[in-house]
């Protein structure tokens, strides 16, 4: 290698990741946490051979118009809503993402949601909180709904769906799950799982969990005539993305009353929240922290960290990155691993 590589990292990252990076590159990594403007961000990639991002930093053709330097984009994330990945490949760039280190915190933080939403933990504690716990309760003060022995339906069966239905098993729940193409059957069996088109999951399923990924075409796959075919007091939890889920709708049924509860990790517009949900005791609402453990979270900037050395060519795993989305970029360089 004849040069020094220079990596831009745009939000704090754990010190040991940032400390294998400095091994091999000129590292520049924010020391706060910060949204760049179009301007800043394509700025910023304009002086960096490769950079380390998250989800707020949006990566298109304006960003990358006129960059003939970049080489690699590392996201923080699983998903990549973010990244124009045909400009990007047009660019020569490769872009990497973060599965697979982040499915089992994830899942946990699906029956977090569900838990708190179905049995009004947050509503309650905020009653307690605000010293309303004055005296005996009514009988039926703070009813919640079961989830033991109900039907859970999954939409979208991927590695964290598997992973949400597996924990059902403890909760002695009946499993339906949607995806466009049906699992093998031994997954199924591994999840105690059975495939069902998605009207049967709205009108079966007690608690439905989305994590499926966000596309065009499933945007508000959640809408107000899906909502109507769910159970009257049923449960929507959203830990994939924002967009899938219609919340003008969402909010009008749970104040109707027809959906009991929802727990939901993600919006349409973050960090915007619709004004109608945050009006509703009946929403447990959380910042985007699906990945949030900080086991899983130094795995994330690691693997991010791997991507990056191995797309620039340097480091044990030189042209062998991980994770990569649009792997036609490094068949496009002809030899890996060369500068």
């Amino acid at each position: 290698m004849t040069k020094r590589y220079k990596v831009w990292v745009s939000r704090p990252l754990f010190p040991e990741a940032l400390a294998r990076l400095e091994q091999h590159v000129e590292l520049h990594a924010e020391a706060i946490e910060r949204v760049h403007s179009p301007e800043q961000l394509r700025e910023r990639l304009a002086g960096v051979d490769a950079a380390i991002i998250g989800l707020s930093d949006r990566v298109d053709a304006a960003t990358l118009a006129g960059n003939h330097r970049l080489r690699v984009i590392a996201n923080l994330a699983v998903g990549y809503n973010n990244l124009d990945i045909d400009a990007l490949t047009r660019a020569g760039v490769l872009a990497c993402n973060t599965p697979d280190v982040l499915n089992e915190t994830t899942a946990d933080y699906a029956w977090a949601l569900l838990l708190a939403a179905a049995r009004r933990v947050g509503a309650a504690e905020r009653w307690l909180r605000a010293g309303q716990w004055t005296g005996a309760m009514r009988f039926d003060d703070w009813l919640g709904v079961d989830l033991h022995g109900k039907t859970l339906g999954i939409l979208g069966m991927g590695r964290i769906g598997q992973a949400v239905a597996r924990r059902a098993a403890g909760f002695d729940m009946r499993v339906l799950y949607h995806n466009r193409t049906r699992l093998p059957e031994v997954v199924e069996r591994q999840c105690a799982a059975c495939w069902v088109d998605k009207a049967a999951l709205l009108r079966e399923s007690d608690h439905l969990v989305l994590v499926l990924p966000y596309t065009p075409q499933n945007h508000h796959v959640i809408g107000a005539a899906e909502l109507a075919q769910m159970k009257r007091g049923s449960v929507l939890v959203n830990i994939a993305r924002g967009g899938l889920v219609d919340e003008a709708a969402l909010a009008a049924s749970l104040a109707a009353g027809h959906l009991a509860a929802a727990g939901l990790d993600v919006y349409e517009d973050e960090p915007v929240v619709h004004p109608a949900l945050l009006a509703l005791e009946q929403v447990v609402l959380s910042p985007h922290l699906g990945s949030a453990s900080a086991d899983t979270r130094r795995n994330m900037a690691q693997l991010a960290t791997d991507n990056v050395l191995a797309g620039l060519g340097v480091g044990p795993d030189a042209g062998r990155p991980p994770t990569p989305i649009n792997p036609q970029v490094l068949a496009a360089r002809g030899v890996l691993g060369k500068a």
